[in-house]
């Protein structure tokens, strides 16, 4: 057990009520795309010939790009109703859908458009579009933001993104902010939609501004107001297991940032080598009012370094984030399923979780078992039960299937399951779980794998 960050026997909270607010904000955005429709069609006469079809398509197709882009940016935001109702994955799955939706529409905006003016204007579709780029207004601009859209969208496909660095990805996917304000121009310049209709203005500047001011709230005062209230910094760092360390945070009035276990922050630590990285880590205890841990696995260069932090530096913290917190649970069961390094936002669920909780805890060995020693203390504390996978003889891994599940919890479908992992154990026990008949609305799993 890390010493320095002593259990406090504190009764498991009841969760607090509320429902997930994902489809009232799904119906808003949806919505939002029928509105743009709308306007397209109320500044619309007749289409006559296949000039007009190409253009109208394209306008159609524009529009729709427009409102996506300011979509994804408030996406970006980090609002904390997302963030924590919802859950930054289906947040981040949200993004990354709007994105190729975002990127397929801009294809087709600028395709349809220049068919359309080549059609309209006879002229060869190379003359046409370097005229477009060239000779129309804010067209340099959105041309250069169209590339750095296409860069984004390169580099976030999945087969793209295995192969760089994460830092690499997000300085990269920060370009988006300058695409959609390169972009802005020619929307109001050369949209018909637009020119001439100051309330279809005014309704674009209030989106576009909007999305802007989520941004500059939760992404940079938000931040800033934090990290000046809590003054966090380094307080100790110990070793958990082979190539994990926790690293306790100490910090000023920390019970007012409002974390909660099973959340996560996103973490700068600021020494040589890591300052520019900000990387999520979850929760792995109950917060305190002076003290906030994480533990960390060595997966890479950023989080092997992390066993290398001295006492005293300084810490730059953004949060909290997550929703797989006491507020998803439905029963007065739990089971709760890690797998490896996924037992960090687990280990503090375990010991606030409300109600009977029993924990499945999936490693290679033993010594692989990271916060053993405090998991068999809460629950010898709060009367709960621990249970190991740990692979058999000549490594052979065990078989998480419905059956080995209803037989070490005999009532499963009775529990809520808190399931967290890396991507292919989480899935693997998600079908078993539900082969098992467990509910689907039962089965609580935030995965970052876009």
């Amino acid at each position: 057990m890390t010493t320095v960050y002593e259990r406090r026997q504190v009764a498991p909270a009841p969760p607090a009520p509320g429902r997930s607010p994902a489809g009232p904000v799904l119906a808003v955005l949806w919505g939002g795309a029928a509105a743009v429709v709308a306007l397209w069609w109320h500044d619309t006469g007749s289409v006559v010939g296949a000039a007009g079809w190409l253009t109208g398509a394209g306008r159609i197709a524009g529009l729709l790009c427009g409102y996506a882009c300011a979509v994804l940016v408030a996406l970006m935001a980090r609002v904390p109703l997302l963030e924590q109702r919802i859950g930054s994955d289906r947040v981040a799955r949200w993004h990354a859908r709007a994105g190729r939706y975002t990127v397929c529409l801009l294809v087709a905006h600028v395709v349809l458009i220049v068919l359309g003016y080549a059609a309209q204007d006879r002229s060869s579709v190379v003359r046409e579009a370097v005229t477009v780029v060239l000779d129309y207004p804010e067209m340099l601009k959105a041309t250069a933001g169209t590339v750095m859209l296409f860069a984004v969208g390169l580099i976030s496909a999945r087969a793209v993104r295995r192969r760089v660095s994460h830092e690499f990805w997000y300085y990269v996917h920060l370009l988006t902010y300058a695409a959609v304000f390169l972009s802005f121009g020619h929307q109001l310049a050369l949209g018909s939609d637009f020119v001439g209709s100051r309330p279809a203005q005014a309704a674009w500047y209030a989106l576009y501004l909007g999305a802007a001011a989520l941004v500059v709230w939760f992404r940079v005062l938000a931040p800033v107001r934090l990290n000046l209230r809590h003054r966090l910094r380094v307080d100790s760092v110990h070793r958990e297991a082979p190539g994990v360390y926790s690293v306790v945070v100490r910090g000023r009035r920390l019970d007012e940032m409002g974390a909660r276990p099973g959340q996560f922050l996103r973490w700068r630590f600021l020494t040589e080598g890591m300052r520019g990285t900000s990387t999520p880590y979850s929760l792995s205890a109950p917060p305190r009012p002076d003290l906030l841990r994480i533990t960390v696995k060595a997966l890479g260069d950023h989080s092997a370094a992390v066993a290398l932090l001295r006492p005293g530096t300084r810490v730059w913290a953004e949060g909290p984030y997550g929703a797989l917190t006491a507020d998803r649970q439905t029963a007065h069961k739990s089971l709760l399923i890690a797998g490896g390094v996924g037992i960090t936002p687990l280990r503090a669920l375990f010991e606030t979780l409300p109600g009977d909780v029993t924990l499945l805890y999936r490693a290679r060995t033993a010594e692989d078992l990271a916060l053993g020693g405090e998991l068999e203390a809460v629950a010898r504390w709060r009367g709960a039960k621990v249970l190991y996978a740990l692979n058999g003889r000549h490594g052979r891994r065990p078989d998480l299937t419905a059956a080995s599940l209803r037989a070490a919890v005999p009532d499963l479908e009775a529990h809520d399951v808190y399931l967290c992992g890396p991507h292919g154990f989480a899935q693997d026990v998600y079908e078993a779980l539900r082969a098992a008949g467990v509910a689907d609305r039962r089965i609580h799993h935030e995965s970052f794998e876009l």
